[in-house]
């Protein structure tokens, strides 16, 4: 009988770790069922505690929990949450037993989302690792898996949808040289709200990856945009708030403040947009990123709606202060949980399409879960994008007429602030990630489709996932389910619309070609 350590990490902030729990725990129990039935004995090294939660929720916590455990044993990280990666980093860095992180095939709180953010951490730190997932741990797929991690300490996946991009298939080579050439002479400043954002050390590029590529990071405080929010005119952010409803966009209101949207905190944020926007022209940033989660959200109320209409090229106009407006018509890419890999793909999504005459209008969302089409209106497996923020109007049905804002959860915004919710409008996308693996940039691609779903179905994914957040039903050419997961570095993945399939494939190759001619290491991903 084998003995193996079991690990949870969890939030940094205890009102998310104890709401949680009760998955967690029904995650930990189902699992350990399986062990004991294959001959396995599971010990979790650290104890549920009297808050009422078991996780990790710190990173000095996480190492005093990996001192006591002995460096050789087999190690499981059970997430069925999102979780601070470094919580559990330090530890798994000098962990010298196999290392299997594993996700409950759920988009509740989601664990996919928490299991695919280590994995993207522990493949920029280099550390090895094996992963797997399941919906009840009872599936012939992870059983199988498992139990060749059982035996080897690895699990071989299926990566025969990889392909290195070959540039030649890339019509617009020339114009992509004069972007990359472009980029090098005037160079490019990611304005950086904090860095490092819920431990998410996949998402932090270090800057000699970025230089040579003529790319640099200002580093700004979240303290900043907090005064520069405060200087803001009420007024100026009413101005904002009557942009938007005159745009059809719907707001949910209530009363109390504690856990309801409120006009005051709508106001706040239209304040922080105008803030954000002038921050970013006063340094000259192409792109910003605010982390929100710690720091901020003690202080003012989401910047979810914020992001989504700097994301947007249809926006408010902000001015300077001799009244001129500030880049009018244009979308100012924002990188949501100040995600550098993001904001690079952002960049060079916007300069491609718009070279291109595509849509501009790009973000990330997390991979939060993904199901089959219960209404069996669609045959392919669909997958459920959401992020609280970033999204922009441009990707839902009617735009900003079909978009609605409701009061972030309390348990993650306990400031409040409206989201930017819409379901996605069905058309062509490309997806991209890029990520740091061997110390080097490198970056997949793939085409999939934003899908429509009948309304019952569109819900119910909406209701099992985060219903206040932004949401896109998507299928993905080529790349199966359990490839995706196998595969992908990160919690985050990015999406742009095209105009057509033509148009969606040739952007792909452009964004991979520039991607290319700045030295990032470009794979394709179910694409021939």
């Amino acid at each position: 009988m084998t003995r193996i350590a079991l690990v949870a990490s969890g939030d940094l902030r205890e009102s998310a770790n104890t709401v949680c729990w009760s998955a967690q725990a029904a995650m930990e129990e189902k699992l350990g069922r399986v062990l004991r039935r294959l001959g396995h004995e599971i010990w979790r090294a650290h104890p549920v505690k009297p808050a009422g939660h078991g996780f990790i929720s710190s990173q000095r916590e996480g190492m005093d929990v990996f001192a006591g455990i002995d460096p050789d044993m087999p190690i499981i990280i059970a997430e069925a949450v999102w979780q601070y990666s470094h919580h559990v980093l330090p530890g798994l860095t000098s962990h010298r037993g196999p290392i299997l992180t594993l996700a409950n095939w759920s988009g509740q709180w989601p664990g996919l989302v928490g299991t695919l953010n280590l994995n993207g951490c522990l493949t920029k730190a280099g550390v090895k690792y094996a992963t797997l997932w399941s919906e009840d741990f009872e599936d012939d797929f992870f059983l199988s898996g498992l139990r060749q991690w059982l035996e080897t300490g690895t699990i071989s996946h299926d990566m025969n949808h990889v392909a290195a991009f070959d540039p030649g298939t890339c019509a617009d080579l020339e114009l992509v040289n004069g972007i990359a050439k472009e980029i090098r002479r005037r160079k490019i400043i990611l304005g950086i709200f904090d860095e490092g954002c819920m431990g998410m050390y996949n998402a932090i590029i270090p800057d000699e990856l970025l230089m040579p590529m003529g790319i640099f990071k200002e580093r700004l405080s979240q303290s900043a945009l907090y005064f520069a929010t405060r200087q803001v005119a009420v007024d100026e952010g009413r101005a904002v708030y009557q942009w938007l409803r005159a745009k059809g966009m719907t707001f949910h209101l209530g009363s109390d403040p504690a856990t309801e949207l409120t006009e005051e905190q709508i106001i706040d944020q239209c304040r922080m947009y105008i803030a954000a926007v002038r921050i970013a022209d006063e340094f000259g940033c192409e792109a910003i990123g605010i982390q929100y989660q710690q720091g901020l959200k003690d202080l003012l109320p989401a910047s979810d709606l914020v992001e989504g209409m700097l994301n947007n090229d249809d926006r408010p106009d902000v001015c300077r202060a001799d009244g001129t407006p500030i880049r009018p018509g244009q979308a100012i890419v924002h990188f949501n949980e100040v995600d550098e890999c993001a904001g690079l793909d952002g960049i060079l999504t916007n300069r491609v399409h718009r070279a291109l005459g595509q849509p501009v209008e790009n973000t990330l969302h997390d991979i939060r879960w993904g199901d089959i089409d219960r209404s069996g209106s669609h045959d392919d497996f669909v997958w459920v994008f959401e992020i609280s923020g970033a999204a922009p109007p441009a990707h839902h049905r009617n735009g900003w007429a079909g978009s609605e804002s409701y009061r972030q959860p309390p348990m993650y915004f306990p400031a409040g602030g409206g989201t930017l919710k819409g379901y996605a409008r069905p058309g062509e996308i490309v997806w991209s990630r890029i990520y740091v693996e061997d110390a080097r940039l490198k970056m997949d691609l793939g085409r999939g489709a934003a899908v429509e779903l009948p309304p019952e179905e569109a819900e119910r994914r909406s209701q099992a996932t985060s219903p206040e957040w932004p949401i896109m039903h998507t299928v993905l050419r080529g790349v199966s389910r359990d490839r995706m997961m196998a595969r992908h570095k990160a919690n985050h993945i990015q999406v742009a619309y095209a105009h057509s399939a033509a148009d969606a494939d040739r952007a792909m190759r452009a964004r991979a070609a520039l991607a290319q001619a700045l030295g990032i290491e470009v794979s394709l991903c179910g694409v021939a």
